[in-house]
């Protein structure tokens, strides 16, 4: 099905506001999963409002929380998140990182005592699209083992960068440091298909296919050693340097309803034009674009196919998941609401 980007807006707010959610909060969640949606992150978009009304309903998620600044230095904050959702807080800490890289030239706010966070790349196009670079980044609960390992560590602990582009498809890389991402191994859970060789492991070492068992295993680091060191700055900026949980000190938001998750973002805005004349990069990330472009058949940009689906969804409406969609539906219906759409 498809559906009107105002529409999925509306209901999103609609169905959290009725379980409690505050209309800031709401509303930030809904506008980072219809951006999802329209972008193809379907992984991210309404897939997962039943999990956060669950965790809503069992009151480890502060929907309606209560969001303190602390200004640490005139480029430098720090949001305590007050166990709110993690999406409303990385979209206030990105916007705040632009402002006062527009004062100074760089911003940096750490966020502590959040949630999950969502795509990174919704808030690196925060960024790009006020004409900054912009860097996103967040630790999760441990499921990826060091190399040579057997027990998890470190969460998937996804980074996104982002820069302006002059056409306004700015140039997007997103990436969880794990070998797999765990909405990954959901899906092949939902469809029953088996996982590659190689990428998740049981307790004694040996390469599980089977996603049910993933959860009884663990995640390798995406690239082995190289992948395990990006997360482990994921950790360090996002978890260790704004005072979050570390390691288990995170909570999954799937399987553990005892408290909030408790995880840090680390979101930082750049100004170009501190370094360079604004045109004059745009205009020298352009002749890359053209060279990597120009590489070989089929080449693309990073976020290239995001931006591709995005400019169909506004075309054409956005088209949803039927089984993400029916999920949502029996939510709603549950609570009483007029899908209005």
């Amino acid at each position: 099905m498809r559906i009107e980007r105002q529409a999925l807006h509306r209901f999103i707010c609609n169905l959290l506001e009725t379980h409690d959610a505050g209309e800031r909060q709401a509303a930030a969640v809904a506008r980072h999963m219809v951006w999802c949606e329209m972008a193809g992150r379907g992984n991210f978009g309404i897939e997962r409002l039943p999990i956060l009304v669950k965790r809503i309903k069992a009151g480890v998620l502060a929907a309606n929380a209560d969001m303190a600044w602390e200004r640490l230095e005139p480029s430098l904050a720090r949001l305590d998140a007050g166990g709110g959702f993690g999406y409303d807080a990385a979209e206030r800490a990105m916007s705040e990182a632009i402002a006062m890289a527009k004062a100074g030239g760089i911003g940096v706010v750490g966020v502590t005592n959040s949630n999950f966070f969502g795509a990174g790349a919704y808030y690196a196009n925060q960024a790009a699209a006020a004409g900054m670079i912009g860097i996103a980044m967040s630790n999760s609960f441990p499921k990826v083992v060091a190399p040579d390992g057997l027990r998890p560590t470190l969460g998937t602990n996804p980074l996104a960068f982002g820069a302006p582009r002059q056409n306004g498809r700015h140039l997007l890389f997103d990436m969880a440091t794990s070998a797999l991402a765990g909405s990954t191994v959901r899906e092949a859970i939902a469809k029953g298909t088996l996982l590659p060789e190689g990428l998740a492991i049981d307790s004694e070492g040996k390469s599980i296919t089977d996603p049910a068992k993933v959860a009884e295993g663990a995640l390798l680091p995406l690239g082995g050693a190289k992948g395990f060191g990006l997360a482990l700055m994921v950790e360090v900026l996002a978890g260790l340097l704004t005072g979050a949980g570390v390691g288990e000190g995170v909570t999954s938001m799937y399987n553990d309803f005892s408290r909030s998750g408790d995880n840090g973002h680390f979101l930082m805005a750049l100004d170009i034009g501190r370094w360079i004349n604004r045109e004059k990069f745009e205009q020298r990330l352009e002749m890359l674009a053209t060279a990597i472009l120009a590489s070989g058949p089929g080449t693309r940009l990073p976020g290239e196919q995001r931006w591709d689906n995005y400019a169909r969804a506004e075309r054409e409406g956005i088209e949803l998941d039927p089984t993400q969609w029916d999920a949502v539906v029996k939510l709603a219906q549950a609570a009483g609401i007029d899908l209005g759409c």
